[in-house]
């Protein structure tokens, strides 16, 4: 017998449609409990195989305006008796939406390769606006920095950084404040799922002409235009500053190498490519890149059995390899 073709975006949204997004009159507090039920059954659907390896544990850390953020360390059960990297995670939810377990799924997947993951409960907008969910995210790397050893950590085998989508944002500019800042231990890998980092007013000359999905993919599912508009709003970045876009820092050299991944039908996917090729082709900054062509953002939240799913769980967990890989050079 011969394989059935795969399905198209078209044919799987006919079967099993998304969750409308959201929209002026979305209830936001309803909005967030049907996004956190989903990431829930995410989790769900992606168990351990055996006896449970990792443990969990909450954390009030403070942050900078005097008030204190949550943290949640995963850590292996039984950790090696010289330390294990760590990895700093922001969820995605376009600094509007998401919480500590929007990501639980891929810290979980970081403690199967002897990782501690520190799961980064940033304030969201609307109610904290721009810089605030900024600002908690770059001060939770520096608290994991100052509390490397405490936590369990050896430097020696790495010091990663990342997210999904907003938090592949924070990823783009805290990588460059702590550069700046020179602080140590040295990060020495990003991780940058989805981000969102070039908006359209900050796009380099020399790649306009490349910068075409937020008009082809415009009205793609899970995310168009209308909700980043949306997103925009609550948030209320100040165009101006570099804590809105890394477009906005002086340089790009010195950054850790970096692990993207990429959707073809995503608003976002040209600004990912082409911050890709800024860091590699301009900056010498090693890269490793996994695209899911003709895939709308997020899509693995929605449809989580699918074979592309399927797959691109296995990509998260061969991009933290490469980043730990790139640790030991």
């Amino acid at each position: 017998m011969s394989e059935k073709p795969p399905l198209t975006c078209k044919q799987i949204l006919k079967q099993s449609p998304y969750v409308e997004g959201l929209n002026a009159n979305t209830d936001l507090p309803k909005f967030r409990a049907v996004v956190l039920a989903r990431k829930r059954e995410l989790t769900a659907a992606n168990p351990s195989a055996g006896e449970v390896s990792y443990v969990e544990e909450d954390r009030q850390i403070p942050v900078r305006d005097g008030s204190s953020i949550a943290v949640r360390i995963h850590k292996p059960k039984s950790p090696p008796q010289d330390g294990c990297p760590i990895f700093v995670v922001y969820h995605g939810g376009g600094f509007v939406l998401g919480s500590l377990e929007t990501e639980t799924l891929l810290c979980r997947k970081f403690t199967e390769l002897g990782g501690i993951a520190v799961n980064v409960d940033y304030r969201l907008a609307p109610e904290h606006p721009f810089p605030t969910p900024c600002h908690d995210a770059y001060d939770a790397l520096k608290w994991t920095a100052a509390h490397f050893e405490e936590l369990g950590g050896n430097p020696k085998k790495g010091f990663l950084v990342g997210g999904i989508s907003a938090g592949g944002n924070f990823g783009t500019i805290v990588t460059h404040l702590y550069r700046d800042e020179k602080l140590s231990p040295p990060l020495t890998g990003a991780y940058l799922s989805i981000p969102a980092c070039i908006p359209p007013e900050t796009v380099p000359e020399k790649y306009k002409s490349l910068y075409l999905s937020r008009e082809q993919n415009k009205e793609a599912p899970i995310l168009n235009q209308g909700m980043i508009d949306l997103f925009e709003k609550h948030y209320s970045p100040d165009p101006t500053s570099n804590l809105r876009t890394p477009m906005l820092f002086e340089s790009h050299a010195g950054l850790p190498p970096t692990y993207f991944q990429i959707c073809g039908l995503d608003p976002l996917r040209d600004e990912a490519f082409i911050y890709e090729e800024i860091l590699r082709e301009g900056n010498g900054i090693k890269t490793l890149v996994d695209v899911y062509p003709g895939l709308p953002h997020g899509f693995w939240s929605w449809w989580t059995a699918a074979d592309f799913s399927v797959k691109f769980q296995e990509d998260c967990v061969k991009g933290m390899k490469w980043l730990l890989d790139q640790s030991k050079k």
